[in-house]
């Protein structure tokens, strides 16, 4: 049965679209069949990671939210572009200035996402559905984490993240979320990365899968490629190797 993995932050600017992209791009270079969705209708920008053009995109998420096409009709099989041995499908949501305006004015229709996971999973038979989400908390993110069976939540380390992150995680018991793990990004380098791990998951009693170091080369990488595919031999790669590792077999954490 197919998986829906919501990857969530409670801040901006956290690299949640780039561990998305790095996490699901490994699960189709291992041959499985991959959606991932860019459901942050009001500033998209995963579409970045996976080298495809504005100009390539002729139906998205909101056309699909309106009414206006079938949901697998905005899914782009982005397989050949990345070189992995599955299949990887791409969801975009609309970088069209005037849709977005739309959709920050008028919003939609949010059980229609909903309906729009399950159809994906049916007509492309995935065996993981990725789904990037707006950050913070609203009517769209809790449906998303809602009907996920596993939620990576993405924070890094200041007070405010700390905060933010302790109301989601709230929610998502509350929610009944199977599965909940926890992504500590740009960590600088001089912490003590056990001390700190302890930390999180004491704060949080949720497991910490990865604490990725702060990194200018990442950094530079980040919205051009998708770095665990052009780097697999980084250590930062090992990272998303062992997020992957975790979501494959959740009962051995």
């Amino acid at each position: 049965m197919a998986k829906i993995v919501s990857v969530h932050s409670f801040r901006r600017s956290t690299g949640k679209s780039s561990i998305t992209a790095n996490v699901s791009a490994q699960f189709a270079k291992k041959g499985k069949r991959v959606g991932v969705i860019d459901t942050d209708v009001n500033s998209p920008g995963l579409h970045f990671f996976f080298q495809i053009d504005r100009e390539e995109i002729d139906k998205t998420l909101n056309d699909y939210l309106w009414g206006q096409c079938a949901i697998e009709e905005a899914a782009y099989d982005v397989s050949a572009k990345l070189g992995v041995e599955g299949s990887i499908y791409l969801i975009p949501s609309s970088t069209r200035a005037g849709e977005i305006v739309r959709a920050l004015r008028e919003g939609y229709d949010v059980s229609l996402l909903n309906k729009g996971f399950r159809t994906l999973i049916d007509k492309l038979n995935l065996d993981y559905l990725f789904v990037d989400t707006h950050s913070g908390l609203n009517e769209e993110t809790l449906l998303s984490i809602a009907i996920s069976d596993t939620l990576l939540l993405i924070l890094r380390t200041d007070q405010q993240d700390f905060q933010g992150t302790a109301v989601t995680v709230d929610l998502a018991r509350k929610l009944g979320i199977p599965h909940l793990y926890l992504v500590v990004n740009e960590a600088i380098s001089s912490y003590d990365f056990g001390a700190l791990r302890k930390q999180v998951e004491e704060t949080y009693n949720a497991p910490v899968v990865a604490i990725i170091p702060l990194s200018e080369v990442f950094a530079s990488q980040q919205s051009s490629t998708i770095f665990s595919l052009r780097f697999p031999d980084h250590p930062f790669s090992q990272h998303f190797a062992n997020i992957v590792a975790v979501i494959e077999t959740p009962d051995k954490v």
